[in-house]
Formats: structure tokens, sequence, C-alpha cells
């Protein structure tokens, strides 16, 4: 399963670059899904997102979500107006909140899907590496503690990885994350009063990860002040994007 991430009118090199990975992976994948709100009005932006779908050799899937907090009449509107957004695959309304709905999506998609070898051993969820996952886990805490310009200039990389050492024993996954932000009021807000915002988000994140991978982690946590790194080439370069 791949979440792109979401089509959007770039501002930044980061936005370039995040719009340039979700339409490669548009005609990477088996199967899309195009997600609408049924509790929302289909604007532009959906239009465009159609249009480039539609342009693709992929089946496409379009989910109509949200129907929990829908009437129904409003449900069957946004289902015929969607179905002028082009000729999709089939037409799936759904509540990820409530299930209602899923087990059809995963039918529609599950018929859509080659057979193929089983790549992975059972157990295995995913093939992203340790210190991406990490990375990905504290910059999820981070997002749900703070707010307005913040989330959107938090950039988080592992990178160090090691077990064991002086201080921690052997069956230790010690990871060193780093946190940039742009700004040092940013700084203080990711940190916190006495650390303690960070504190919460380094548990979180290592309780998460520990249950991910089944085993015990450490992690070490810094924040840096890094001007304007969403526009900065070598930055991105240099933090994987």
């Amino acid at each position: 399963m791949l979440d792109t991430p979401g089509l959007h009118k770039p501002s930044t090199e980061l936005g370039k670059r995040t719009n340039q990975s979700a339409r490669a992976a548009l005609e990477e994948v088996d199967v899309i899904c195009f997600v609408v709100e049924a509790s929302d009005v289909i604007g532009s932006g959906d239009r465009f997102i159609a249009t480039m779908v539609q342009k693709t050799s992929t089946p496409c899937v379009l989910v109509l979500n949200k129907i929990d907090i829908a009437a129904r009449t409003e449900v069957v509107d946004h289902l015929a107006t969607s179905a002028g957004l082009g000729d999709f695959a089939a037409y799936v309304p759904c509540s990820a909140l409530t299930g209602d709905g899923v087990d059809v999506l995963v039918e529609q998609l599950l018929v859509r899907l080659p057979e193929g070898p089983q790549y992975y051993p059972d157990g295995v969820n995913t093939d992203q590496a340790e210190t991406f996952l990490a990375a990905e886990l504290v910059r999820e805490q981070l997002l749900e503690r703070t707010w307005q310009e913040v989330p959107h200039s938090i950039g988080v990389t592992a990178e160090e990885l090691d077990r064991g050492g002086v201080d921690h024993p052997a069956d230790v996954l010690r990871l060193r994350v780093t946190i940039r932000v742009e700004r040092d009021s940013q700084k203080g807000i990711v940190i916190g009063r006495g650390g303690a915002q960070l504190k919460e988000v380094v548990s979180a994140a290592r309780r998460n990860l520990e249950a991910l991978l089944g085993g015990r982690v450490y992690l070490e946590t810094r924040v840096v002040v890094e001007p304007d790194w969403q526009r900065r080439p070598g930055a991105l370069d240099r933090m994987g994007f």
C-alpha cells in the first residue's frame, strides 16, 4: 500500500518533489484509490486529480469517504457528481472511521490485483528500513502535537543506527533522530517547556516503534534549526527527498 503525498500547488522545492513522487506512483501501482469526501464539495482540485488519473493506464477506484457524517441525499448527489469526473473502475462509498463499506472497498481492490509470488515472509508488514520508520513515527507524533505553520516546517531523519554500545545492551536498537525546523521559535515549540513536549514525542514514538519491530529501542533525539530547508535542493538531497 502506497500513501502518496497530496497533490497540490507547490510553493517550495519540497512541494515540487512530493508532487513528482505522487505522479510517478500513478504508473507504478496496480490499482489507484482516488479519495473524495462525502461531507465536502467536489472542487477544482478534485477535478484536476481526476483528469490526471484518467490519463494513466492504471485502473482507478473512486472512494467516497466520510459517509458517516453526510446525509444519504448528499452521498447520492456526490456519487452522481463523481460519475461525471471520469470513467472509474468502481465507485465505493464508505467510512474509514466506522468501517462501513470498507469490506466492499477491499473486495474491489483485490479483484483488480494480479496474482504474484509471496515477496516477503509471513509477519513482515513493511519493507521500509528501521531508520525510515523511526523518522516517520517521530514526525507523526510532532504533527499531532503542533499547530499553525510548525507542522509544515518539520523534517525528521534518522541519521545513525547501531545496536548496543557502552551504555546499552546488544539487543537494544539505538537510533539517533534529527528533527529539523526553519526558525528558532519553532524549535522552542517542538521542545516545549522544560523539554516536556519533546519527551512526550520521543516516548510515544519509541513505544510505537517497539510494537512494530518487536524489540527494545532507544531514541536519541536532537532538534536543529535549518532555515528554509524545504526550498534548498542540497538540504533536500541530504535528507533523502
